[in-house]
Protein backbone atom coordinates (compact mmCIF):
# COMPACT_ATOMS: atom_id res chain seq x y z
CA UNK A 1 0.00 0.00 0.00
CA UNK A 2 1.51 3.56 -0.93
CA UNK A 3 1.27 6.08 1.85
CA UNK A 4 0.87 9.97 1.79
CA UNK A 5 3.77 11.97 1.84
CA UNK A 6 4.23 14.66 4.56
CA UNK A 7 3.96 17.94 2.17
CA UNK A 8 0.16 16.84 0.50
CA UNK A 9 -0.84 16.38 4.40
CA UNK A 10 0.71 19.70 5.17
CA UNK A 11 -0.47 21.16 2.16
CA UNK A 12 -4.11 20.18 2.93
CA UNK A 13 -4.25 20.83 6.54
CA UNK A 14 -2.83 24.37 5.72
CA UNK A 15 -6.15 24.44 3.33
CA UNK A 16 -8.45 23.79 6.43
CA UNK A 17 -6.63 26.06 8.39
CA UNK A 18 -6.80 29.17 5.63
CA UNK A 19 -10.23 28.47 5.03
CA UNK A 20 -11.40 28.82 8.64
CA UNK A 21 -9.18 31.86 8.87
CA UNK A 22 -11.04 32.99 6.23
CA UNK A 23 -15.01 31.95 7.70
CA UNK A 24 -13.78 33.57 11.06
CA UNK A 25 -12.85 37.12 9.42
CA UNK A 26 -15.23 37.56 6.53
CA UNK A 27 -18.51 35.96 8.39
CA UNK A 28 -20.48 37.36 10.79
CA UNK A 29 -23.13 34.79 11.54
CA UNK A 30 -22.12 32.74 14.94
CA UNK A 31 -22.96 29.74 13.91
CA UNK A 32 -20.21 30.20 10.47
CA UNK A 33 -17.95 31.35 12.72
CA UNK A 34 -18.05 28.32 15.18
CA UNK A 35 -17.42 26.18 12.18
CA UNK A 36 -14.88 27.88 10.92
CA UNK A 37 -13.31 27.51 14.35
CA UNK A 38 -13.98 23.98 13.77
CA UNK A 39 -12.15 23.85 10.50
CA UNK A 40 -9.30 25.71 11.96
CA UNK A 41 -8.41 22.77 14.96
CA UNK A 42 -9.71 20.03 12.17
CA UNK A 43 -6.54 21.39 10.28
CA UNK A 44 -4.23 21.26 13.10
CA UNK A 45 -5.24 18.35 14.02
CA UNK A 46 -3.90 17.16 10.38
CA UNK A 47 -0.99 19.12 11.07
CA UNK A 48 -0.16 16.72 14.32
CA UNK A 49 -1.32 13.43 13.04
CA UNK A 50 1.33 13.78 9.31
CA UNK A 51 3.73 14.68 11.95
CA UNK A 52 3.36 12.19 14.34
CA UNK A 53 3.32 9.76 11.48
CA UNK A 54 5.98 11.04 9.51
CA UNK A 55 8.15 11.07 12.89
CA UNK A 56 7.20 8.01 13.59
CA UNK A 57 6.19 8.80 17.08
CA UNK A 58 2.71 8.73 19.02
CA UNK A 59 2.86 12.11 20.45
CA UNK A 60 0.48 13.79 17.80
CA UNK A 61 -1.87 11.15 18.07
CA UNK A 62 -2.26 12.12 21.23
CA UNK A 63 -2.48 15.90 20.92
CA UNK A 64 -4.87 15.78 18.33
CA UNK A 65 -7.20 13.72 20.87
CA UNK A 66 -7.08 16.36 23.30
CA UNK A 67 -7.75 18.91 20.53
CA UNK A 68 -10.70 17.06 19.65
CA UNK A 69 -11.53 16.89 23.41
CA UNK A 70 -11.10 20.94 23.75
CA UNK A 71 -13.06 21.43 20.14
CA UNK A 72 -16.15 18.86 21.67
CA UNK A 73 -16.25 21.12 24.68
CA UNK A 74 -15.70 24.35 22.46
CA UNK A 75 -18.86 23.68 20.23
CA UNK A 76 -20.75 22.59 23.29
CA UNK A 77 -20.02 25.94 25.31
CA UNK A 78 -20.16 28.16 22.44
CA UNK A 79 -23.70 26.38 20.79
CA UNK A 80 -25.21 26.89 23.84
CA UNK A 81 -24.39 30.35 24.55
CA UNK A 82 -25.79 30.89 21.03
CA UNK A 83 -28.98 29.70 22.07
CA UNK A 84 -29.56 31.67 24.74
CA UNK A 85 -28.37 35.05 22.77
CA UNK A 86 -30.77 33.97 20.03
CA UNK A 87 -33.08 33.65 22.62
CA UNK A 88 -32.93 37.55 23.64
CA UNK A 89 -31.79 39.05 20.78
CA UNK A 90 -33.41 36.52 18.09
CA UNK A 91 -30.81 36.62 15.81
CA UNK A 92 -27.11 35.29 15.35
CA UNK A 93 -25.72 38.04 13.62
CA UNK A 94 -22.19 38.47 15.71
CA UNK A 95 -23.03 42.66 15.83
CA UNK A 96 -26.01 42.40 18.04
CA UNK A 97 -24.15 40.57 20.71
CA UNK A 98 -23.11 43.04 22.54
CA UNK A 99 -24.16 41.71 25.93
CA UNK A 100 -20.77 39.99 27.69
CA UNK A 101 -18.98 43.62 26.96
CA UNK A 102 -17.95 44.68 30.82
Amino acid sequence: MDQVGLYPVLFTSALLFGLGVTGVLTRRNVLIVLMSIELMLNGVNLAFVGFARHLGQVDGHAFAIFVMAVAAAEAAVGLALVLLLFRHKTSVDLETFDLLRG
